[in-house]
């Protein structure tokens, strides 16, 4: 663009690709060329909300339009695939809705398209980009949480049962990709458990509790859930010189710091002289500030910037695949009746 900046085209104007017109629209780095959807009357009221983007009902007719440099997905992620290496293949940098693919082959291919064709795929892993998730990626990578012991994560409430994924492949992308954003290394579990319920009997999980192992004795869970009544969303992060708990439905202490904890004294003996090397640390509580600001405005400022930039974004199409390889083994462990499976975590830069 003469003003310097990108232009994009955000495929899907259901429920997510209004939240991303607006937030490309808004920002200084964007300006929204079109809206595509199959519905064209859908398309055209989104694009009407920005200063000069057209409707298109084909990928076809938005990649022909002059002035492209992205196209943003937003649509279910069976269509990810199809979507992006059209992009792609026309020299497009590509950003995708969680998850990257409905299956771990789709998201290779995807992966490795942008490789060859030097251009930038990155994840809409929105929670990465909020101030909380943000601040505490720092505090981990500062050392201030000490080596990670433990972590537990809740993602419930009345949710919208979806017609072609259960409750892990639409809640716990939320959730693993923020561990893989702020664990040392990402997310690379070495076996993963999933359990889960289906009291109504729609076929298909509705509440459901995925355990991974992360080595050295740290385990991570997950618990997703459709039917609670009430609404939580919180992270518990614990280290051995502190303990973080991020409760997102807290606007006033979203991420707290706990100097608590147990102290060890190696010891020998027997097992109740062992037990007495334990002494229990309280020390005092921090609550960190956060700037407030949208975490979709931080994210499309950041695609942006990894496009002038020409580096990988935060959120990279192998961040992205790490998060698809736990789903695909916690559908491997739920089809093994709740099986302890392996997880291919290892993402090396031969995938691309």
């Amino acid at each position: 663009m003469g003003n310097g900046q990108l232009g994009v085209v955000v495929v899907g104007a259901g429920y997510w690709g209004p939240n991303l017109v607006r937030n490309f629209n808004l920002g200084d780095d964007w300006h929204v060329i079109a809206v595509c959807d199959l519905d064209l009357e859908r398309a055209e009221r989104l694009a009407s909300t920005t200063r000069t983007a057209v409707a298109v009902s084909s990928i076809e007719e938005a990649l022909a339009l002059d002035g492209v440099d992205a196209v943003a997905i937003a649509t279910p992620a069976r269509t990810h695939r199809p979507i992006a290496l059209a992009a792609i293949a026309a020299g497009k940098h590509v950003l995708t809705e969680k998850p990257l693919a409905d299956n771990v082959e789709s998201g290779e291919q995807m992966v490795a398209a942008a490789a060859a064709a030097g251009v930038i795929l990155m994840a809409d892993h929105t929670f990465c980009y909020t101030p909380a998730v943000l601040k505490i990626a720092e505090l981990i990578q500062a050392g201030e949480l000490g080596d990670i012991t433990f972590v537990d994560s809740v993602r419930i409430n009345h949710g919208l049962v979806q017609p072609d994924v259960d409750v892990f492949w639409d809640l716990a992308p939320h959730d693993l990709s923020i561990l893989d954003f702020i664990l040392p290394g990402g997310l690379r579990p070495s076996g993963v458990s999933a359990h889960g319920g289906d009291p109504l009997g729609l076929g298909k999980a509705c509440v459901g509790y995925l355990v991974m192992q992360l080595g050295n004795g740290v385990i991570a869970h997950v618990h997703a859930n459709w039917l609670s009544p009430t609404k939580i969303r919180q992270l518990i992060v614990g280290g051995t010189r502190r303990t973080l708990v991020w409760d997102d439905l807290n606007p006033t202490q979203r991420v707290s710091m706990y100097d608590r904890g147990i102290d060890f004294i190696t010891a020998t003996g027997d097992a109740e002289r062992a037990a007495a090397q334990v002494s229990y640390r309280y020390g005092d509580t921090w609550v960190p500030a956060l700037p407030e600001k949208e975490a979709l405005s931080l994210m499309v400022a950041e695609f942006a910037a990894s496009i002038r930039e020409e580096r990988p974004p935060r959120t990279d199409g192998l961040a992205a695949l790490r998060v698809l390889n736990v789903l695909d083994a916690t559908t491997r462990s739920l089809d093994a009746g709740s099986a302890l499976v392996t997880v291919d975590s290892d993402i090396k830069e031969s995938v691309v």
